[in-house]
């Protein structure tokens, strides 16, 4: 069983009530728009991290990291984006790999939005943890947390904090 903490748009924000769900997590996995890379440095520190860059990203952090990261984790296949859309409105680019290859979990940021929907045609679950940095029109800032135990995805919990 590996305990998997999911953040997005931090917009170069990290402090010590995210860092102390770091520590609590096997796994660290970031939908994109970090920023400073600082803050992936400081997860880094803590837990192994899966990361993709998003739209705000600069030319160092698409260096470190891909566009899109597909992995099996346990026996779960899962994709990270971080503009990746939801089911029946998924991106162009991606839409029909997602189709024909559906992974077990889809996960992707930039909409601020905290989301969690299985999509009916193709089988997947698709995860969105919102925003947690500062930065954007959110008013609560939201992170999730979940297990997956061989094929399971199990005790989802989504954690806020004030903006």
């Amino acid at each position: 069983m590996i305990k998997i903490l999911l953040l997005s748009d931090t917009h170069s924000y990290i402090d010590e009530k995210i860092l102390k769900y770091v520590k609590q997590a096997d796994e660290v996995w970031h939908a994109g728009d970090i920023g400073d890379l600082s803050v992936t440095d400081a997860i880094k520190k803590l837990k192994p991290l899966r990361a993709v860059y998003g739209n705000i990203d600069n030319t160092e952090a698409r260096m470190e990291f891909p566009l899109h990261n597909r992995f099996m984790c346990e026996g779960v296949d899962v994709w990270i984006t971080h503009i990746g859309g939801y089911p029946g409105r998924y991106n162009p680019s991606i839409r029909q790999e997602i189709y024909s290859n559906p992974p077990k979990i889809f996960i992707c940021g930039h909409s601020h939005i905290l989301k969690v929907m299985p999509d009916k045609t193709t089988g997947l679950l698709h995860m969105n943890p919102g925003a947690v940095g500062k930065h954007g029109f959110q008013k609560v800032r939201t992170m999730l947390r979940f297990e997956i135990d061989g094929e399971k995805i199990q005790n989802l919990e989504v954690i806020e904090f004030e903006k």
